[in-house]
């Protein structure tokens, strides 16, 4: 009896280790699952979203996202150490005159260093001249900032738009199936809703995601234009100072 009771608890421990040996396992094999689960998800939805209307949806968010990159690279190599420029232009102008302030500028980057040299190439026509060159050219440089702009507000507008599109037209087909089935059965039409939806959600998950870009494109471009703005009055100051 006693060699029974040492077999049993024997046999009882080696199957509670086994269990506890398979759960651990089963954790284990859980956890990977549940981080790739995110973008398994992602793929999966945008799959039964249909290839039509979630490939253009997908375009306009590819788009947009070049669009945005290229205009944030280019608004940051525009910006300027505006004091700094200006006071390296004052110092040339009393230094070595105009030419010099001319050469301080073409060694500088960006639409301020650009309009300063356009003011300073006309100071031999006269102070108004220069101020007319200082004005049209930063209409030039401001047109140059918000280049392409307009693009990223219509992808913001059309990728909902495609989604609602595309859920009316998957309304329409379930009701279609309904019709055509002649008995209103909810897991006849629920996939086709299920579908109809998704595009609606994608579109405005890449409405959202082109928004903080292009608010933040267009926070950037009216800083540049006020340090230009301030710039070409400055530069007038200086000239006038200069020509005293």
């Amino acid at each position: 009896m006693a060699f029974g009771t040492t077999v049993n608890a024997t046999t009882t421990a080696n199957t509670s280790t086994a269990v506890t040996t398979v759960a651990s396992m089963t954790q284990d094999d859980a956890a990977p699952a549940e981080e790739a689960s995110f973008h398994q998800e992602l793929k999966k939805r945008f799959i039964e979203g249909g290839p039509g209307f979630m490939g253009i949806v997908l375009l306009c968010l590819i788009l947009g996202l070049a669009i945005a990159i290229e205009r944030i690279i280019f608004l940051n190599l525009s910006t300027t150490n505006t004091k700094k420029l200006t006071q390296e232009v004052e110092d040339a102008l009393s230094s070595g005159g105009v030419e010099a302030a001319k050469e301080v500028c073409r060694n500088t980057k960006g639409p301020i260093a650009s309009i300063y040299y356009q003011g300073l190439d006309r100071t031999d026509e006269g102070l108004e001249a220069a101020e007319k060159a200082v004005v049209a050219y930063g209409g030039v440089q401001m047109g140059q900032l918000e280049k392409n702009v307009s693009w990223i507000s219509l992808f913001i507008a059309l990728a909902p738009m495609l989604g609602f599109m595309g859920t009316v037209i998957g309304m329409i087909q379930a009701f279609d199936k309904i019709e055509a089935a002649g008995d209103m059965n909810p897991s006849l039409v629920a996939g086709g809703i299920k579908v109809a939806l998704l595009t609606t959600v994608f579109g405005l998950i890449v409405a959202i995601i082109l928004q903080i870009f292009y608010n933040y494109i267009i926070a950037k471009i009216d800083s540049i234009v006020n340090s230009m703005e301030d710039a070409s009055i400055t530069l007038m100051d200086l000239l006038i100072r200069q020509n005293k």
